[in-house]
């Protein structure tokens, strides 16, 4: 059997409120940021193994196997609502990284496509 309480500590840290950070106000403009929250977890559990013949003459007894617990978060910024004037305008996170790795593999494509042709 798979104990529950883990499971209930998992929903305790990932809550919607995480993703919307707090406010933060100068000058008359709000701004809230925003991230993409992930999560996943999982269990394992165990076994007795019935004693064999001989186990029993030679006394070791029965083989036992157990599993663990494993839990993964991510968490990455997307935006900020920025409130000025009244009005509410998204910002969206640029990822630097995602578009440079992007734009690498878009020219060791075309640069393959090219030397191909020759």
């Amino acid at each position: 059997m798979v104990p529950r309480r883990p499971f209930a500590a998992i929903r305790r840290v990932l809550r919607a409120r995480d993703v919307f950070g707090k406010p933060v106000q100068s000058d008359g403009v709000t701004v809230i940021p925003v991230a993409s929250v992930f999560g996943g977890g999982g269990a394992g559990g165990g076994e007795r193994h019935a004693e064999s013949d001989a186990d029993r003459r030679s006394g070791a007894g029965s083989a036992q196997a157990g599993g663990g617990l494993g839990f993964g978060l991510r968490a990455r910024p997307v935006g900020a609502f920025v409130i000025r004037d009244g009005k509410v305008r998204w910002r969206p996170a640029v990822d630097v990284t995602s578009l440079a790795l992007g734009a690498t593999l878009a020219g060791l494509l075309v640069a393959r496509w090219m030397l191909k042709d020759r």
